[in-house]
């Protein structure tokens, strides 16, 4: 990191960046209110720092020692002495802006029908940003793909109808996206972009999307620890995109015997992260559980730990659904849990008020 003296020029600001640039690297130039600082992108070990500590108008150049520079707190705080929490406009949705957001619906769109009778539920539940699987993730070549299997004319109709019915109930959309030859369509409808877990590692297509300078939900692999899981969300910072909201959906399970959820809710990664980085923070529970009947108890967890929202799968008749029947909720489920949790949250910010 290069930080700039107070009085530092635009044009001292301008010739630093241009040395970093000459060494193949990148900058990531932070103007604060009170300094401005410069982040290397890139092979740092190619760079003398003494080099640029004369520079004209750098107070100092030193090595951040976390793997995640650019979303770490420290980075941020080095522009000025309060830590701000990024606040991400999905469509008119802000996330991380101090009230918890509740993304709802489908696991999987099945037919139009279908997608709006759901999106008219969450809607009404309280929910603020329509989700629906397009393109399906699935451990077996049998099970139900999505109706992005069928090619690209079906994906196309499937990502109309979410697009339609988001705009319909007045909500933007999430999908999540499987891989690189899907990027250019789904950039095209949705107003968020969820990379899932099983893609957390895949460098070329979370880069790939992170230059379509859309939000983008990440979710945390299964079995990523919480520094592996943050610096590779260094990798889409690196592309000049911050609009990136985190996602804890659950760990592999500890241990021997009888698991009785699907995986375990890493509850403890929601206040971790949140200060370890200044980008918001939502839970998936119901990946996490894979059964309906601990949502409930997993959200209000997760809301009381400090997550900025939840994205939960809803259905107006689990049994009957195409994909994972077992882990989504009715409409009036939904409802339940955002009063719940929106009584939650009140409880934490007064506590911390009274603090």
């Amino acid at each position: 990191m290069i930080i700039m003296k107070s009085e530092a020029t635009k044009e001292e600001v301008a010739n630093v960046v241009k040395e970093i640039q000459k060494y193949g690297l990148r900058a990531d130039v932070s103007i604060g209110a009170y300094r401005t600082v410069i982040g290397l992108v890139g092979d740092e070990s190619k760079i003398p720092f003494s080099h640029f500590t004369v520079l004209p108008g750098v107070k100092e150049a030193f090595m951040v020692e976390t793997p995640y520079k650019l979303i770490s707190r420290e980075y941020a705080g080095m522009s000025g002495p309060d830590i701000e929490n990024r606040v991400i406009k999905v469509g008119d949705v802000e996330v991380g802006g101090g009230e918890p957001v509740f993304i709802a619906g489908p696991c999987a769109v099945e037919s139009k029908e279908q997608l709006f009778r759901i999106a008219e539920g969450v809607k009404k539940a309280g929910a603020h940003i329509l989700r629906g699987g397009i393109f399906k993730p699935r451990s077996s070549v049998h099970s139900f793909q999505g109706l992005g299997a069928s090619g690209e004319e079906g994906a196309q109709q499937a990502l109309g109808w979410l697009r339609e019915a988001g705009d319909t109930f007045g909500m933007p959309v999430v999908t999540e996206i499987r891989g690189e030859g899907q990027v250019d369509l789904i950039a095209e409808y949705v107003d968020l972009i969820q990379i899932g877990a099983r893609n957390m590692y895949d460098q070329d297509l979370i880069t790939k999307v992170a230059r379509k300078q859309k939000p983008i939900l990440y979710k945390r692999h299964f079995g990523a620890g919480i520094e592996e899981f943050l610096s590779f969300t260094e990798y889409m910072v690196a592309e000049e995109n911050k609009d990136i909201i985190l996602c804890e959906r659950g760990i592999l399970p500890l241990g021997k015997g009888k698991s009785y959820s699907r995986y375990t809710l890493d509850v403890t990664a929601v206040p971790v992260i949140r200060r370890e980085t200044y980008l918001p923070i939502m839970v998936d529970p119901s990946h996490a559980a894979g059964r309906r009947d601990l949502i409930f108890d997993l959200s209000c967890a997760s809301i009381a730990a400090g997550a900025c929202g939840l994205i939960i799968e809803v259905h107006y008749n689990p049994v009957e659904a195409l994909v994972d029947g077992q882990q989504q909720i009715t409409p009036d489920e939904l409802e339940e849990v955002i009063i719940a949790c929106r009584r939650v949250h009140e409880a934490v910010k007064y506590r911390k008020n009274r603090d």
